[in-house]
């Protein structure tokens, strides 16, 4: 394997295993790869949150609505690393999924990571919805 291909199959593990600790409802595993001065543009307000502590305020509005099991899945990753930068892009599907019913959300995922001391780290989310009429 290439640095670049090691490089992102760590960033792709380390983004299943984050998604993976959102399903179990795990805040250490969420917050295991962010930032101290992490910065997270979200769906509901407010505009942005600034700092891993404003990041895990933000996780129990979204455990209230979603209860267990619920689906945090990665539908699409797209991952670009060079030397210390990278950034993914994902589609995702979050809520409830119970057999053929499904109360689910679509959404955009972009993550920004940076190398810190020979580990990635994330240093920034932006989660988006499609703007409808």
């Amino acid at each position: 394997m290439t640095p670049d291909t090691d490089d992102k199959a760590e960033i792709r593990s380390l983004i299943e295993s984050w998604a993976a600790a959102v399903r179990r409802k795990d805040m250490d595993g969420i917050l295991a790869h962010h930032a101290d001065d992490f910065v997270m543009f979200d769906v509901p307000p407010p505009l942005v949150l600034r700092g891993l502590e404003a990041y895990r305020k933000s996780w129990p509005q979204f455990f209230a609505a979603s209860p267990t099991p619920s689906a945090f899945d990665i539908r699409e990753l797209t991952i670009e690393a060079d030397g210390n930068v990278a950034f993914a892009v994902a589609l995702m599907r979050c809520g409830i999924v119970e057999g053929d019913a499904s109360n689910t959300l679509d959404f955009r995922l972009t993550i920004g990571l940076r190398k810190i001391a020979g580990r990635w780290t994330f240093m920034h989310e932006h989660h988006s919805v499609p703007a409808t009429d």
